[in-house]
């Protein structure tokens, strides 16, 4: 599995049909970070949240206007517009990727990835000439209280491994051959000195440091670039944090 996938476009246009977590990943930092490496960049994210892809598909099989689309335009400006469809999101830009995932406690739950074939088929039919990403994302803080963390005994580690195996396998079944590797960023940054949780309440990242690490992760996925060469740094973060935050994320690029 390629954690990378290095799109050669003028102006790259990223998809992404998620929920908080990829609220945290894409929504702020990317634009920036790309911005400092001369990449211009569209960014979509449907956002339902802690949406499943069980949800997802239901979504598009009713075509429900369930979301809230947010998208940030060239000039880096956020717009959101309620009760959007997956289908007018879809049709609204020639996307180079579009990306999918797993809501993050059944992220790591194989037999939830079921329908995970629907909804590539769909993107495969309705945007032909975009690429399909998985959007890996990250096991919770060793003291989270989310109610599904029980599903991995309260451990941080355990749920992690189970993140990994599941989406390796839920991909393999469905042809997605490129992971954007969050959660492995993530996994790794907390084996640093920026600590094991990184989280703001024991399962959405942090806001300053951990969705820098997020969409640092995404950058070096989409542009092949690395992270380490880059001048964009967060509000509120020190220059050690985020030469420690670049090196972990540069450390997953080739796993």
């Amino acid at each position: 599995m390629t954690h990378l996938i290095c799109i050669l476009a003028a102006t790259l246009k990223v998809l992404a049909i998620g929920n908080s977590f990829s609220q945290d990943a894409v929504e702020q930092n990317l634009y920036e970070i790309c911005a400092d490496a001369g990449q211009q960049i569209i960014i979509g994210n449907m956002y339902i949240p802690g949406c499943s892809i069980d949800r997802h598909v239901e979504c598009l099989e009713t075509d429900s206007p369930s979301y809230a689309y947010r998208k940030i335009g060239l000039d880096g400006l956020k717009v959101e517009t309620k009760h959007y469809r997956l289908s007018q999101a879809i049709a609204d830009e020639q996307w180079d990727v579009v990306s999918v995932q797993q809501a993050s406690g059944y992220s790591g739950q194989y037999e939830t990835y079921a329908k995970l074939g629907i909804l590539v088929a769909w993107i495969h039919e309705n945007a032909p000439g975009a690429k399909i990403v998985f959007h890996r994302t990250w096991a919770y803080s060793p003291d989270s209280d989310h109610m599904h963390y029980a599903f991995y005994n309260n451990d941080q580690l355990t749920m992690w491994n189970a993140i990994v195996d599941a989406s390796e396998r839920a991909c393999k079944d469905c042809g997605i051959g490129t992971v954007i590797p969050s959660g492995d960023a993530i996994q790794a940054a907390r084996s640093t000195s920026l600590g094991a949780d990184l989280t703001r309440d024991g399962y959405h990242l942090d806001l300053r440091i951990g969705r820098y690490i997020a969409a640092a992760a995404w950058f070096e996925a989409l542009i092949g670039k690395s992270i380490l060469r880059n001048r964009y740094c967060p509000e509120g973060v020190s220059k050690k944090e985020l030469r420690t935050a670049q090196k972990a994320v540069h450390s997953v690029r080739r796993r």
